[in-house]
């Protein structure tokens, strides 16, 4: 049988350019499983261990538990009738941070749900997925405190990253204001519909979220930075005069090209003190 060692030749070229093109872009072959309710791409692709952090199942480790989670996922999606876009990427440092916008059908009215996917490799072998979003646009309900699910360990840039921040955490509303440019916007969690642009709107926004006496104090995890857009993966710790237990979120800083803000988009399900 001289055909079969060409054979063979071509079905491994078929799994490694499969798993460099997964290895590429592991957030679209993730969205892809999702969508589809089928894991063999992901573990052709990465052989060794798949680990998931998403809001509602919690911690997905184990070829089983990740066929399961995929499997649900799947039918979440498809009662929803949701289509995903790609809003952006931010790539740096071995990590992708990919904005998505999940499309759902709800009661006839489509809902758009804002989504963050972090995909983080430290080997050719494994792959670590972490998922950032409110779970409002899914069940109707805001109580969702996550609790963390990394330690604050990073430094954030001096610049108007930094600054924002910290006037953030000072509750600052002036200060948080004079970080943006003139047309700049801050969104919240919950969506388009939840976005305050221009300086108007966010004071009257930050001053709001002031009012309980102080600042919201986000510690941060792991930054995803190339030099345009800043993925905060953070520890909310602190809200007004109340310390809250370690609740995980992310943010997206996007610099304008003089160098204040141009966006802030938050995917995170923080639950404010009473």
């Amino acid at each position: 049988m001289p055909w079969f060692p060409d054979f063979a030749s071509a079905m491994q070229l078929a799994r490694q350019q499969t798993r460099a093109a997964g290895q590429a872009d592991p957030v679209r072959q993730y969205v892809t499983a999702l969508n589809d309710g089928d894991v063999r791409a992901l573990e052709t692709v990465w052989p060794g261990e798949v680990v998931i952090y998403d809001p509602r199942a919690g911690e997905v480790r184990g070829h089983r538990q990740l066929r399961h989670f995929v499997s649900q996922s799947q039918s979440l999606l498809a009662e929803r009738h949701a289509r995903v876009d790609t809003v952006t990427a931010t790539v740096a440092g071995g990590r992708a941070v990919v904005e998505l916008l999940a499309r759902l059908d709800g009661d006839g009215q489509e809902q758009l749900w804002p989504v963050a996917v972090v995909a983080e490799s430290r080997d050719d072998r494994s792959v670590v997925f972490r998922t950032y979003c409110s779970q409002w646009q899914v069940d109707g309900r805001r109580e969702h405190a996550r609790p963390a699910i990394l330690s604050s360990a990073a430094d954030l840039p001096g610049d108007v990253v930094g600054r924002f921040s910290a006037a953030l955490g000072a509750g600052d509303a002036d200060a948080v204001v004079g970080t943006f440019a003139p047309d700049g916007y801050y969104r919240e969690a919950a969506g388009p519909q939840a976005a305050h642009r221009g300086e108007a709107e966010l004071r009257s926004f930050f001053a709001a979220l002031f009012s309980a006496g102080g600042g919201v104090s986000l510690r941060p995890c792991v930054i995803t930075d190339d030099g345009v857009r800043c993925a905060i993966e953070y520890n909310c710790v602190r809200w007004g005069g109340r310390e809250l237990p370690p609740q995980a979120g992310l943010c997206v800083c996007e610099r304008g090209p003089d160098g204040l803000l141009a966006a802030v988009r938050e995917y995170d399900d923080l639950e404010p003190p009473d």
